[in-house]
């Protein structure tokens, strides 16, 4: 199992939805000019001032209706002409001044029309300048809309997710087989777009890393499975070891099923066996040695197995060991252990190095079987990184799924290991129990909550959140978390499509990097997660984000892809789903690397529009509000 890489990578356990630019909202409104003067107004205005010359005017009428009539009597010699010339006079006298304050009245009149138009005429300049203002600011505002409304637009909406710098653990504490799948496999995605290895010991009793394989496959990337017990005979780790590490490497699995056991003891008579019969003993000599230790010499007509060593290599044995009563019983208990791994190795033949390698074990083994399968591979790959040479963080990368299966003294040296070669390790634990909790806390660790199974392991992790956060849960997260729920297959054998694998032929090509584009594309073809996340794309954009609280009920109805990680400005929620790379608002950008913080910078270059020859600037953006017409 390959396990570095010959060069620092980067790592990606998930995405987070953030929305930097906000919405900026329905485009201004047009101005509306304003309502120009009514011509009936200013005749309604001359109104009064045309009902108050009514009576001179009807002075001035009577007036020459007398001058009239006299004039008419006079031939008629009614009245003498004497009489009439002093009536004309009369009425002359009388006429005369009515007629020039007519005349001054009209003349008032026009003067006060000419000054309403002047006025009218003043106020229309003032209101067709002040709409020229308003339209140039709402030009102006509209620009800055236009720019914020694409930048909103435009703005990538889901970044990755990466662990800190100076994080080499992830620890991953709760969780369905569809988040843990999700994850393994967005973490494979990453480190096939880098060229990079993965190594995953899943302990699950289910395919969670069935996703994966399939991608690595349509990638080209080469792959390798192995389901214990089944494929004991041809697996390769733990085997070419030097005594010293081979004796700790079964002492690990001594332990695992006999946590009372004494490892180091169980390592010493290893050890002894071992340079007794060499170190590139099988595993069935080891075993035939701890019963020679165990049995008497003339043993070897009843037990079959002795017949592997001859005489003289069971007397090596023996005197090497000793024959006192408790090192037979406890060579009795190391075979008794041990005798599930009796052909390890034993098909095993000279393989390339896969980049993606996965060491699983099946259900039906049972549980003590898995923890023994489990401790076997992790302290096989902590010989192999023990082996290794010093290399940057994140160079390979190591996940075990179902840590809690494992001793808690191999998951240390297994993080010691891995420290010291460069490889990055992620831990994932079925619940918050007492191996989880001791290590979400410490250097170069990272916590992350999932979904909680029971409510004892949710309010234990309730409390130590201390005061309940509370988070944005996008609606993407619960549609496609939940309709992949049930998703992981029982076994490796259902992962592959033997339909597609026919269609689709893809030559095995040496590690190196994928393209992102073409990784987008065989996620879509490989994963169950690319292709539910590419239907549900259109919840991407439909409402917003629901609050959620860390409490024991929030930390019991999270989605299975989501996780929840605590930081210095409080909790984080991120989504493993790794088909949300397949969006086209997913950016591989983290959201510390945004340029401008996430603000809309306006260039020079779209300034407001410049009008021309006094023109007012064109309308844009939507009319006003119609006015009611009440």
């Amino acid at each position: 199992m390959a396990v570095r890489s010959p060069r620092q990578r980067t790592v990606r356990i998930g995405w987070r939805h953030e929305v930097p630019v906000p919405d900026p909202g329905p485009p201004p409104r047009r101005p509306a000019p304003a309502d120009r003067a009514d011509p009936g107004r200013t005749a309604a205005r001359r109104g009064p001032e045309a009902s108050g010359d009514r009576p001179l005017k009807a002075a001035l009428c009577g007036l020459g209706a007398v001058a009239a009539l006299a004039l008419a009597l006079w031939p008629l010699r009614v009245l003498p002409g004497l009489m009439v010339f002093a009536a004309l006079l009369a009425c002359l006298a009388v006429a005369v001044p009515i007629a020039v304050a007519l005349m001054q009245s009209r003349a008032v009149a026009a003067e006060r029309a000419a000054r309403e138009r002047e006025r009218l005429a003043e106020r229309r300049r003032a209101e067709e300048e002040d709409l020229r203002r308003r339209q140039e600011e709402h030009a102006e505002e509209y620009r800055r809309w236009r720019v914020r409304h694409r930048a909103f637009e435009a703005q990538p909406r889901w970044y990755a997710f990466e662990p800190p710098a100076g994080v080499r653990t992830v620890v991953v504490v709760g969780g369905t087989e569809a988040g843990w799948s999700a994850l393994l496999t967005g973490l494979g995605a990453a480190r096939l777009a880098d060229g990079a290895d993965l190594s995953v010991v899943d302990l699950s009793g289910r395919a969670v890393a069935g996703d994966l394989v399939a991608l690595a496959r349509h990638c080209g990337a080469r792959s390798r499975v192995r389901v214990l017990p089944a494929d004991l005979p041809r697996l390769t780790l733990g085997t070419g070891l030097e005594a010293g590490d081979r004796a700790r490497t079964l002492a690990a699995v001594a332990a695992a099923a006999d946590p009372k056991s004494d490892t180091g003891r169980d390592r010493g008579l290893l050890e002894r066996v071992l340079g007794a019969l060499g170190a590139d003993a099988g595993t069935d000599a080891v075993l035939a040695a701890l019963r020679a230790v165990a049995a008497p010499d003339d043993g070897v007509h009843d037990d079959p197995s002795l017949g592997l060593l001859d005489a003289e290599r069971r007397a090596a044995v023996r005197a090497a060991c000793g024959t006192d009563r408790a090192t037979a019983d406890r060579a009795w208990e190391l075979e008794r252990h041990l005798a599930p791994f009796e052909g390890v190795g034993s098909r095993a033949e000279d393989e390339p190095p896969a980049q993606v390698s996965v060491v699983a074990t099946d259900r039906a083994a049972g549980e003590v079987a898995a923890r023994a399968y489990g401790a076997y591979a992790v302290a096989g790959l902590c010989r192999l990184l023990e082996r290794g040479e010093d290399g940057a963080p994140w160079t390979g990368a190591v996940a075990v799924c179902g840590a809690d299966a494992v001793p808690a003294a191999e998951l240390d040296r297994l993080e010691e290991a891995a420290a010291r070669a460069g490889a990055g390790l992620v831990l994932v634990f079925p619940e918050a129990g007492d191996e989880a909790m001791a290590r979400v806390d410490g250097p170069g660790r990272m916590p992350v909550v999932m979904r909680q199974p029971g409510p004892r392991p949710a309010a234990r992790l309730a409390e130590w959140f201390g005061e309940v956060p509370e988070v944005r849960l996008h609606r993407l997260s619960e549609v496609v978390g939940e309709a992949l729920s049930g998703s992981v297959a029982d076994g490796y054998a259902d992962t592959e499509d033997p339909a597609q694998a026919a269609t689709v032929p893809t030559a095995v090509r040496a590690p190196a990097s994928v393209a992102p584009l073409d990784l987008v594309r065989h996620l879509r073809a490989a994963s169950v997660w690319g292709r539910a996340t590419a239907q549900a794309a259109p919840v991407d954009g439909d409402g917003g984000p629901r609050a959620l609280r860390a409490d024991v009920h929030g930390l019991r109805s999270l989605p299975p892809t989501a996780m929840l990680v605590p930081g210095e400005g409080g909790a984080v929620l991120a989504d493993a789903n790794p088909g949300i790379m397949t969006l086209a608002t997913a950016t591989l950008a983290t959201v510390e690397d945004r340029p401008h913080g996430g603000a809309v910078v306006i260039g020079d270059g779209a300034g407001p529009p410049r009008p021309e020859d006094d023109e007012p600037p064109a309308n844009v953006g939507p009319p006003p509000e119609r006015l009611d017409w009440r």
